[in-house]
């Protein structure tokens, strides 16, 4: 299955109301941001500096500012400051159409509504999707199913990816000499434990890996080292150790996650779990 821009921006919403959930911006905050973009557009108290203008509404419609969507679409619209480009104008439109926009509605019939596919600028931590080149067959299933599913756990895909990528190699019958099972290789009880009935349909499969992803990311506070190691070796092992286990597969796996997804920290929401009592004395070994 291959998204279309419309059903791409559905996830695109979908994944940031998720990151939104924990810390949504106040409305002083996107004012500003939109502030701060005009007068870059315009020049006015600033230096006129349009690319920067045009990165600062994206910013503010990313966050749900329907007023910074429309502007931007607007300059796509326009050629203003930027290249015309009449999809990326059909794409902000539609979004701030989405948020509430009448004005931005009303010009989507001028430009069309054949949108573009969601630029980067509009993508964070836990939505900017995995994009392979030449992508296997297999590959390409997966990662299909994981741009359009992490969103919705607050997971990045990329990091979701990584975790495939190491576990199974896309191989969603894969059985390991531990009994972990399917696409991101659950064990029964992490099976049991997040609902997953049929650990080899890709689909729930990946569906709990990214729940147990969810609760780690929160049990040590979006520390991504500790959530590689606790996904290889089990949370209560990394509490044991007070860090990363001191096995020579689990710091493989760790060093093959963070190939992948680099970051340090990843968002996480704090109201999934309480996070792990011993993370004050994990945090002074592992830094």
């Amino acid at each position: 299955m291959t998204l279309s821009p419309r059903n791409l921006l559905a996830v695109l919403l979908l994944g940031n109301a998720c990151a939104w959930a924990a810390a949504s911006p106040d409305a002083d905050r996107l004012s500003a941001l939109r502030a701060e973009a005009l007068a870059l557009e315009h020049g006015e108290g600033l230096p006129r500096n349009p690319a920067l203008a045009a990165q600062k509404y994206c910013e503010g419609a990313r966050l749900g500012d329907a007023e910074a969507g429309y502007r931007l679409g607007w300059m796509y619209a326009n050629g203003r400051g930027v290249a015309r480009d009449d999809r990326l104008a059909s794409f902000f439109f539609a979004l701030a159409a989405q948020q509430g926009s009448a004005d931005a509605e009303r010009m989507l019939a001028h430009v069309g509504h054949e949108a573009a596919p969601p630029p980067r600028c509009m993508y964070d931590e836990t939505t900017e999707p995995v994009v392979l080149d030449n992508p296997t067959p297999a590959q390409r299933k997966v990662i299909e199913l994981v741009n359009r599913l992490a969103p919705e756990y607050g997971v990045s895909p990329r990091l979701a990816y990584a975790v495939v990528r190491a576990e199974s190699n896309f191989d969603p019958a894969a059985v390991s000499s531990k009994n972990a099972l399917g696409l991101m290789q659950l064990i029964p009880e992490t099976a049991v434990r997040f609902n997953v009935r049929k650990p080899f349909d890709p689909e729930q499969n990946i569906r709990g890996g990214l729940s147990y992803l969810r609760w780690l990311l929160a049990y040590f506070k979006g520390n991504v080292t500790l959530v590689a190691a606790a996904y290889n070796a089990g949370e209560g092992t990394v509490n044991q150790f007070k860090g990363v286990p001191p096995f020579a597969e689990t710091r493989g796996y760790v060093m093959r996650i963070r190939e992948y997804f680099p970051k340090d920290e990843h968002p996480y929401d704090p109201a999934v779990v309480d996070p792990s009592p011993e993370l004050p004395r994990i945090r002074v070994r592992t830094m």
